[in-house]
């Protein structure tokens, strides 16, 4: 059995950890290099940045982070955030990181991911899926420019929704919703060559009241390649909630590690007494 990893995340704004709610009343949190050290003596299993500057005249700063980070620190570096082109990416992985992770450049053009997949191997293509439960949400009314294309109708959501657990696209933090099926998107990703899902609940972000297993679970049993539980982690069994119930292959968590509720080290014992296959060192 491949054991289960524990990813710490941290949000990265003009070449500093920043902490806020849904990126509002953002407020330093550290140098991203000393914290990337913090967790990698911590045994983080991978380490993920968000650049959430995101802009193609601030990329050199987080080119800079990733360089200075991989000469620090030895555990696999993801990072997403306002990647929009093949250069992008070569240029993060040339600096250091280990994958990338695609979401609105996905949801804008889905080869764009096959592109990627077919010049530095799927294994470093990480799709972010920000999905929220459909009732109640406003779609984005036009789609995306290949919204009637015969290859992608799979993913396209029929309303009304198929049940209660049907879960739709968002971009731009859960404030705008598109009319695609999560989990048809999740399975049309994996052909076009992603290596790894990142799946965010927006329902459940920032909550602290646990990930959202019954999205976890279907997307995990969906697909083949692994999927990252995020958004919602409060305590440790929320954790292996998430890897035992939702059968995710890994979580992410942020505030619980980074304002010290748990370590990471706290959270592998718990798992590995709970059944849980993890790397302790």
């Amino acid at each position: 059995m491949l054991a289960k990893r524990i990813i710490p995340c941290l949000d990265v704004k003009d070449g500093r950890v920043v902490k806020g709610v849904s990126f509002l009343n953002l407020r330093d949190a550290g140098d991203p290099v000393q914290n990337a050290r913090f967790y990698d003596e911590q045994g983080a299993d991978e380490l993920i940045f968000l650049d959430i500057t995101a802009s193609h005249e601030k990329r050199n700063i987080i080119l800079d982070v990733v360089r200075k980070t991989a000469e620090d620190v030895f555990m696999p570096l993801t990072v997403g955030g306002g990647i929009k082109t093949l250069d992008d990416i070569r240029d993060l992985l040339k600096a250091g990181c280990d994958k990338v992770s695609i979401n609105t450049s996905a949801v804008k053009d889905p080869y764009f991911v096959r592109r990627a997949a077919e010049k530095f191997g799927s294994q470093c293509i990480v799709v972010a899926i920000d999905a929220k439960r459909v009732p109640g949400t406003q779609f984005d009314a036009t789609g995306e420019d290949w919204f009637d294309e015969k290859d992608l109708q799979e993913v396209c959501l029929r309303m009304p929704p198929r049940n209660p657990f049907t879960w739709a696209i968002s971009t731009h933090g859960g404030r705008t919703m598109k009319r695609i099926d999560a989990v048809q998107w999740a399975r049309k990703m994996e052909e076009l060559g992603a290596g790894e899902f990142m799946l965010t609940s927006m329902d459940k972000d920032g909550t602290k009241n646990g990930y959202d297993i019954e999205l976890t679970r279907e997307i995990s049993e969906a697909v083949s390649i692994p999927v990252i539980a995020s958004g919602g982690a409060g305590t440790l069994e929320h954790l292996y909630d998430a890897l035992a119930e939702g059968k995710a292959d890994a979580v992410l968590a942020a505030s619980i590690f980074h304002y010290r509720e748990y370590t990471v080290k706290e959270a592998k014992e718990y798992l590995r007494a709970k059944g849980i296959s993890v790397r302790l060192s």
